[in-house]
């Protein structure tokens, strides 16, 4: 295990009224909110830095519309003054974006990852950040799944693929705990 006590930045990923959407119901982890607050106080007691991914998306039928009303970053976790907000406009965070330059700015090897949903924009942001050398922390109950229906009709609900795609990202790509895990280990 990394060691846990100095720094590192808290990403907090796509937490947009958008995820309140429709199409977003049925989540495995509604409280995953409140987690990403606890998260982001402990992290601002600490004087630690927080980034902040907002999606822009550019395909006008989306939740996540650039210029859709449903775009702007929740209430309960917006960010304050002196905290980044990055745009992407992909799914993956590190892709055309500024967020491996800031990281590289702070010299972050590691991060503590949350944010929506598990099984698209965290995963291709985990997969491709450790690609690029980051150590990554994620914790289990700061982000949620949605069920998923596969191409031959399958549906896979969303308890089950929070589960398999934090098994998955567990195995090889991340570090998975809980968020109270995470702040035990900052606060030793």
């Amino acid at each position: 295990m990394p060691d846990m006590r100095s720094p590192i930045p808290l990403i907090v990923l796509d937490v947009q009224d958008a995820i309140d959407r429709p199409v977003w119901d049925g989540k495995s982890h509604p409280g995953y909110v409140s987690v990403i607050q606890r998260l982001l106080q402990f992290w601002r007691s600490n004087g630690w830095p927080v980034l902040h991914v907002k999606h822009d998306e550019k395909t006008p039928t989306s939740s996540y519309y650039v210029n859709g009303p449903w775009n702007g970053i929740k209430k309960e976790v917006a960010p304050i003054e002196g905290e980044a907000v990055i745009t992407k406009n992909e799914n993956c965070a590190f892709i055309g974006t500024q967020l491996d330059a800031a990281l590289k700015g702070m010299n972050a090897k590691r991060i503590v990852l949350t944010g929506v949903v598990i099984h698209n924009s965290m995963d291709a942001t985990v997969r491709v950040g450790k690609a690029l050398g980051y150590s990554i922390i994620l914790p289990s109950d700061a982000t949620t799944a949605v069920p998923v229906i596969g191409p031959g009709g399958t549906c896979w609900d969303a308890s089950t693929v929070h589960e398999l795609t934090l098994a998955i990202l567990g195995g090889e790509y991340a570090e998975v705990m809980s968020a109270d895990d995470v702040i035990a280990q900052l606060s030793l």
